[in-house]
C-alpha cells in the first residue's frame, strides 16, 4: 500500500489547476484514444463535466467557446478532436507582448514633474497672443505651487521665471515681466482647504457608522 502512494511533487504538472487532477486525467485519456470518433465523444462528455463545475458561467456569452479553448490548452494542444469553434494556437497563447515604452525622463527639477515639461513644450508651439500668454502664466503659477509643495517655505517669482526660461530652452522669458504670480498664501490655501474637507468628510463618515440611541 505504501509503495502505491503518489506525491504531488512526483505527479505531472496541472496546466489549469482549477479543474483538478481527475479532469486532467480524463483529458489525457481522451487524447490517447486512437479513433477520432471516440475522441470526439469523450471531448463532448468532458466539456459537459467542465460546464457543470462552473454553473454560474453558463449564461455568460461565449462560455462554450471558453470551455473548448481550455480543453485544448489542458491537452497541451495534442487532442485531435472536432470543435464547434476555431481551435486556439499554441504560438499565439505563448507569444509575449511587446514591452511597454516607459518615459525615461530625468528632469533637472523633479519637483515640477514631467507634465510641466510637456505643457511648456505645447506652449512653445502656440502662436503669440492672449491665449499663449494665459497658458504661460498658468504654467508658471502651477510651477510655483509645485515648488511650494516641495519646499514649505516661500519662493520668489524670479526663481520660477528662471526655471521656466531654462525648461523652455530660452523660448519663454518672463524675467522682465511686470505681472506677479499668485502669492504663496493663496496657492497653499487651496491645498489646506482640500485637506480640511477631506478630514471633515472622513469624520462625518465615521459618525454615520455610529450607533444612535
Amino acid at each position: 500500500m505504501i509503495d502505491n502512494l503518489e506525491y504531488n511533487t512526483e505527479r505531472e504538472h496541472l496546466i489549469i489547476p482549477e479543474y483538478g487532477r481527475h479532469m486532467q486525467k480524463m483529458i489525457n485519456y481522451a487524447t490517447s484514444r486512437e479513433t477520432k470518433e471516440e475522441r470526439n465523444k469523450l471531448a463532448k462528455a468532458i466539456i459537459s463535466v467542465m460546464g457543470n463545475l462552473q454553473p454560474h458561467l453558463r449564461d455568460v456569452p461565449d462560455f462554450q467557446h471558453k470551455l473548448w479553448d481550455q480543453l485544448f490548452i489542458m491537452s497541451d494542444f495534442q487532442l485531435d478532436a472536432d470543435s464547434p469553434f476555431e481551435k486556439p494556437s499554441k504560438e499565439v497563447l505563448e507569444a509575449r507582448p511587446e514591452p511597454l515604452k516607459y518615459p525615461q525622463n530625468h528632469p533637472k527639477y523633479r519637483f515640477y514633474g514631467n507634465n510641466i515639461k510637456t505643457m511648456i513644450d505645447v506652449a512653445n508651439t502656440w502662436e503669440e497672443g492672449e491665449m499663449k500668454e494665459a497658458l504661460i502664466y498658468t504654467i508658471a503659477n502651477h510651477m510655483k505651487k509645485c515648488f511650494l509643495n516641495w519646499n514649505k517655505d516661500t519662493v520668489e517669482d524670479s526663481v520660477i521665471f528662471d526655471h521656466l526660461f531654462e525648461l523652455s530652452g530660452g523660448k519663454i522669458n518672463l524675467k522682465d515681466s511686470e505681472e506677479d504670480l499668485r502669492d504663496s498664501t493663496s496657492l497653499m490655501r487651496n491645498k489646506r482647504k482640500f485637506s480640511s474637507n477631506k478630514k471633515s468628510h472622513k469624520k462625518n463618515s465615521n459618525n454615520r457608522n455610529r450607533k444612535r440611541y
